[in-house]
């Protein structure tokens, strides 16, 4: 007797994985910009070169300001800085 297997794959769209940049920009706002302004996003010697390092330097200004986010929200805040001013 043969079995037959059977296999459900249930695909999300890519916007049910994505970060949610309007949360990002809101969190942004609250814990980001006490500090400094947009300047240190668009300097021309600014230092972050490549997504690694952006997600390095928000989880460090994250824990400098003790923020208590949790790992989807600083995906949210990477992907709004990306989207806004990195474009990786």
């Amino acid at each position: 007797m043969k079995r037959i297997l059977m296999l459900f794959v249930i695909v999300l769209p890519a916007s049910a994985l994505a970060a949610d940049i309007e949360n990002g920009e809101d969190l942004h706002f609250e814990h980001c910009t006490g500090c400094h302004g947009s300047e240190v996003y668009t300097r021309d010697d600014r230092k972050m070169r490549d997504l690694a390092q952006l997600g390095k330097q928000v989880r460090f200004c994250q824990n400098a300001v003790d923020a208590t986010w949790f790992d989807d929200e600083v995906d949210d805040v990477i992907e709004y800085l990306n989207a806004t001013h990195y474009h990786f």
